[in-house]
């Protein structure tokens, strides 16, 4: 019985290692997968071919194949777009959006609903959570094909253990089961993630080379967030959203922030923050709900005009950034940088201020600043972020287990 086991894991790890390196590669020849995987060319074989046995994998004939050579050329592999589709549901300020994908990573269908999160019964935010998830289930049936995985990206605290929203800015209610609302309604596993977390993870997929090891992801919005890779690995902390960045106190018994405390990162860099200072409003003030993207842009272009109020309110923004960051790298050394969101479009009235206060901190005394980078629109690599978490749990929980991995999955969920 123990050397069945043992065989078994072996196959699982194998199956889950040639199929990871296609989700990393795109298509590959049997041969360069054995190159990049270091297994023998016997158990690529029998690998590869009860994965197209069982839909998984496709044969794709292919003269660009990564890996071909001069010649005939080589049959490549490559994941089948068919095997299964995923759900991405990313909830924000006032919008919902979903988005149905394919095994090969690719959007099949998406939505956008308008929601005023803010007012929204508690029922009713849930409720429509799970209708914009049952239109897309329905659609991925009429194609024939089966939704394996749902992950939810939410601005907030959030705990993938206890699978709910523990408390957002978006939202007057605390403790929202989004999940398991959504996995009752369906029976497809379902996880709720932090979307700062969700933008780390499409950072770390998409650009390697820039965002491996050690890096920040910076949301700069409404409210201040923080994805945090540390040595390849995501740092959730205890729950799921373990860098919560924009509530450190910059300013103790300071301005108040939207989490109810005084003196937050966020009541100095949040746009409500910069809005509040611009027009000279008292700190004690409470946040105001939402600013339009347009009214932020017409300050900051007030900023650029001619010094005043909003010059200065940006200021104060970067230097509670530059605070927080130089802070933070006094603990875990400098690392690369990417700004996210609508407040990236003002990096250039930020950047300044930031450095300056970077540099009076240990963090930046002692070390060289890293190199920065913006993304004004968040919503599609938060998107891409989920839809990278969920893939990967059909690689490895369901398809790299085999029959029998799925079956006991399936009982597991039930």
């Amino acid at each position: 019985m123990t050397a069945i086991t043992r065989s078994d894991d072996v196959r699982r790890q194998n199956r889950r290692v040639v199929i990871s390196v296609l989700r990393r590669h795109g298509r590959l020849s049997r041969t360069d997968i054995c190159a990049t995987t270091g297994l023998s060319a016997s158990t690529v074989s029998a690998i590869t071919a009860d994965l197209i046995d069982e839909t998984i994998l496709r044969e794709v004939r292919d003269a660009e194949t990564t890996g071909a050579r001069r010649g005939r050329p080589q049959v490549a592999l490559g994941l089948n777009p068919e095997a299964a589709t995923v759900i991405a549901l990313v909830l924000s300020m006032n919008s919902l959006s979903a988005a149905l994908i394919n095994y090969a990573g690719e959007v099949i269908a998406s939505v956008q609903r308008k929601l005023p999160t803010l007012t929204l019964p508690r029922d009713e935010l849930v409720h429509a959570a799970v209708a914009v998830t049952g239109d897309l289930i329905a659609q991925s049936a009429k194609i024939g094909m089966r939704v394996r995985r749902i992950v939810f990206g939410v601005q907030g605290i959030t705990d993938s253990g206890s699978r709910m929203l523990l408390w957002s800015p978006i939202t007057q209610h605390t403790d929202v089961g989004f999940a398991d609302a959504i996995e009752t309604a369906f029976g497809i596993p379902t996880t709720i993630e932090n979307d700062c977390n969700m933008i780390a993870l499409a950072l770390g997929e998409h650009r390697p080379d820039r965002y491996r090891d050690n890096f920040l992801a910076v949301m700069l919005s409404h409210g201040i967030g923080m994805g945090l890779v540390l040595k390849g690995q995501l740092f959730q902390g205890t729950t799921s959203s373990g860098a919560e960045f924009g509530h450190m106190n910059h300013v103790p018994e300071g301005a108040l922030c939207r989490c109810g405390k005084r003196g937050c990162v966020e009541a100095y860099a949040g746009n409500y923050a910069i809005w509040r200072n611009a027009k000279g409003l008292p700190e004690e003030d409470a946040p105001a709900v939402d600013i339009g993207d347009e009214e932020m842009q017409a300050l900051a272009d007030t900023a650029r005009d001619h010094d005043g109020p909003e010059r200065e309110a940006y200021r104060r923004a970067g230097e509670a950034l530059g605070y927080g960051l130089g802070s933070l790298f006094s603990l875990i050394d400098p690392a690369p940088v990417i700004f996210i969101g609508q407040g990236a479009r003002a990096f250039d009235l930020i950047e300044g201020p930031m450095r300056e206060a970077m540099a009076k901190t240990a963090g930046g005394q002692h070390h060289r600043l890293p190199p920065f980078e913006t993304e004004p629109d968040e919503r599609p690599l938060i998107r891409e972020g989920c839809a990278s978490l969920a893939l990967t749990f059909v690689d490895r929980e369901i398809f790299a287990a085999g029959a029998a991995g799925a079956q006991d999955l399936q009982r597991e969920t039930a």
